[in-house]
């Protein structure tokens, strides 16, 4: 079943705990669904595959541990990535919840900011990236790692490797929330000190090279940067 990587289910029974879930995640660019039983979660899965399941084990029907269970059972759901969100934070409540499946836990009370980045984070883990050097073309953009060129609308562009290197991460996965940190694991090399802020001001430059197409590379408040999917 094809999923959309950019589309959250998020399942929780407590309205106030679902609202703050749904306005964080669409802030942080996802389209977000919700059900508030085990039931309607599953239901959703299917009806409208999202690309991860936020999903709270204290549910009035169906708990979330059978909820998880149920979907990794099913060779149409099974593939989704599921983020266990729960009050329950003891280490058995923990081991239940990956042992039915869950790929993450999350105790509550929880950081909104702490919960999106391990959304991003499980959303990477489930799309590997593309081969280091398959050609990428997205929005007028043509990236040619094995020749190292950059073009937009077929006016090549000169950048510094580490632009180069920041530019393809992002645009060889359109729509995906890369952390500076992750940025910086991509573009150190050795003999090369790299920082958060050398990456803000790298993506500036970059930006700035990139023209009328500069604004392809979004700003996520308190998470990172993405290329516009």
């Amino acid at each position: 079943m094809n999923t959309d990587g950019s589309h959250i289910l998020a399942v929780d029974d407590e309205a106030d705990i679902l609202e703050v879930i749904r306005y964080n995640l669409m802030k942080a660019g996802h389209r977000v669904t919700c059900a508030e039983t085990g039931q309607a979660a599953l239901n959703a899965a299917l009806a409208d595959p999202p690309g991860l399941i936020v999903l709270d084990r204290m549910l009035p029907d169906l708990d979330g541990v059978t909820v998880c269970q149920r979907l990794k059972a099913d060779p149409r759901t099974r593939d989704i990535p599921v983020l266990m969100l729960t009050a329950k934070g003891t280490d058995p409540d923990v081991v239940g919840g990956l042992t039915a499946g869950a790929d993450d836990y999350v105790v509550k009370p929880f950081s909104p900011p702490v919960l999106a980045a391990r959304v991003a984070a499980l959303l990477r883990r489930a799309q590997p990236e593309a081969p280091e050097g398959t050609p990428i073309s997205v929005h007028g953009v043509e990236i040619d790692p094995g020749r190292h060129r950059v073009a937009i609308d077929g006016a090549e562009l000169r950048l510094t490797p580490s632009e180069f290197r920041i530019l393809q991460l992002l645009a060889g996965r359109p729509g995906w929330v890369f952390s500076r940190m992750h940025i910086m694991d991509r573009v150190k090399g050795e003999g090369t000190v790299v920082t958060e802020r050398s990456i803000d001001v790298q993506v500036a430059g970059l930006r700035k090279k990139m023209g009328d197409a500069g604004p392809l590379i979004e700003t996520v408040r308190g998470m990172g940067y993405r290329f516009k999917g």
